[in-house]
């Protein structure tokens, strides 16, 4: 015996099909096409215009002058002074005959070096790099002598550095301006 659904539920009647009218887009005038184009050539000119403009005004990194003045040469002693390391990474080195000036960067990859009195000498201590006082290595990986920055002596007496000129070639930097005759203190 098979049983017949007591409420059967009758199809969906089919609505008719209206197909829904599609306007093509309006096509593009010729006018339209060249204005288009010239608006786009003023755009990339403008842009160029205003790229060229500011290449005229850099960024500008106001960074502090490189020269200093280190104060007066008859107040440093024969030998290294440090009094200047922490504050502009610079020794002042006093000799029998007269002054210069190093940048306390080690040649290699530009750790701090310390002076060490006892051994006459400048260690880095990142890698190792040995220095003499006249800043020529004697030992490590770093491939130049330490820089001499150039110094000057002002009317007033004091010592003027200026890091921004510097010299490690020997020959050149015994001379002036990276070396002061004593003489003339």
């Amino acid at each position: 015996m098979s049983q017949a659904n007591p409420n059967p539920i009758p199809p969906a009647p089919s609505a008719p099909a209206s197909p829904k009218e599609v306007k093509p887009a309006a096509p593009i005038s010729r006018g339209d096409f060249l204005w288009a184009g010239w608006g786009m050539l003023a755009a990339f000119f403008a842009a160029t215009a205003a790229a060229g403009a500011r290449f005229m005004f850099p960024n500008v990194i106001y960074e502090p002058s490189q020269k200093f003045n280190a104060g007066p040469a008859a107040g440093f002693d024969l030998g290294v002074s440090t009094k200047w390391l922490n504050e502009q990474r610079v020794w002042i080195v006093r000799t029998s005959t007269g002054f210069y000036a190093m940048w306390a960067r080690c040649t290699h990859l530009g750790c701090t070096p310390n002076w060490w009195g006892d051994q006459n000498r400048f260690k880095c201590p990142c890698h190792g790099s040995n220095y003499t006082m006249e800043g020529d290595v004697i030992a490590g990986p770093a491939p130049t002598p330490l820089w001499r920055a150039k110094v000057e002596l002002a009317p007033t007496g004091d010592l003027i550095v200026d890091k921004a000129i510097l010299e490690n070639k020997p020959g050149k930097r015994e001379n002036p301006p990276y070396f002061v005759d004593f003489a003339s203190v």
